[in-house]
Protein backbone atom coordinates (compact mmCIF):
# COMPACT_ATOMS: atom_id res chain seq x y z
CA UNK A 1 0.00 0.00 0.00
CA UNK A 2 1.37 3.38 -0.91
CA UNK A 3 2.27 5.86 1.80
CA UNK A 4 -0.31 8.30 0.47
CA UNK A 5 -3.08 5.70 0.81
CA UNK A 6 -1.89 4.86 4.31
CA UNK A 7 -1.98 8.54 5.25
CA UNK A 8 -5.51 8.92 3.88
CA UNK A 9 -6.71 5.86 5.78
CA UNK A 10 -5.00 7.04 8.97
CA UNK A 11 -6.72 10.44 8.69
CA UNK A 12 -10.10 8.84 7.98
CA UNK A 13 -9.75 6.58 11.03
CA UNK A 14 -8.81 9.58 13.16
CA UNK A 15 -11.93 11.43 11.98
CA UNK A 16 -14.07 8.36 12.74
CA UNK A 17 -12.52 8.09 16.21
CA UNK A 18 -13.28 11.75 16.96
CA UNK A 19 -16.84 11.33 15.72
CA UNK A 20 -17.33 8.20 17.87
CA UNK A 21 -15.95 9.96 20.94
CA UNK A 22 -18.28 12.89 20.35
CA UNK A 23 -21.24 10.55 19.90
CA UNK A 24 -20.46 8.65 23.11
CA UNK A 25 -20.15 11.86 25.12
CA UNK A 26 -23.08 13.77 23.63
CA UNK A 27 -25.28 11.16 22.00
CA UNK A 28 -26.19 11.37 18.35
CA UNK A 29 -28.25 14.27 17.10
CA UNK A 30 -28.65 14.55 13.36
CA UNK A 31 -28.49 18.34 13.70
CA UNK A 32 -24.95 18.03 15.13
CA UNK A 33 -23.90 15.89 12.19
CA UNK A 34 -24.95 18.63 9.78
CA UNK A 35 -23.76 21.52 11.98
CA UNK A 36 -21.05 23.42 10.11
CA UNK A 37 -20.78 26.13 12.76
CA UNK A 38 -17.18 27.28 13.08
CA UNK A 39 -15.59 25.73 16.15
CA UNK A 40 -18.07 22.83 16.42
CA UNK A 41 -16.21 19.52 16.68
CA UNK A 42 -18.08 18.12 13.71
CA UNK A 43 -17.81 21.24 11.57
CA UNK A 44 -16.68 20.20 8.12
CA UNK A 45 -16.54 16.53 9.23
CA UNK A 46 -18.73 15.33 6.36
CA UNK A 47 -16.91 17.38 3.76
CA UNK A 48 -13.43 16.40 4.93
CA UNK A 49 -14.30 12.71 5.27
CA UNK A 50 -15.95 12.68 1.83
CA UNK A 51 -12.90 14.32 0.24
CA UNK A 52 -10.57 11.79 1.84
CA UNK A 53 -12.76 8.86 0.79
CA UNK A 54 -12.94 10.15 -2.78
CA UNK A 55 -9.14 10.50 -2.94
CA UNK A 56 -8.75 6.97 -1.62
CA UNK A 57 -11.15 5.56 -4.23
CA UNK A 58 -9.35 7.50 -6.98
CA UNK A 59 -6.00 6.08 -5.85
CA UNK A 60 -7.42 2.55 -5.85
CA UNK A 61 -8.73 2.99 -9.39
CA UNK A 62 -5.40 4.45 -10.50
CA UNK A 63 -3.55 1.54 -8.93
CA UNK A 64 -5.72 -1.00 -10.74
CA UNK A 65 -5.88 0.94 -14.00
CA UNK A 66 -9.64 1.18 -13.89
CA UNK A 67 -12.03 4.10 -14.13
CA UNK A 68 -14.99 5.27 -12.13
Amino acid sequence: MTTNKQQLIKKMLELQRKFSEYEHEHGFDLADYYDDTEGHLLANYRKEYDELATKLVDLAHEEKGSHR
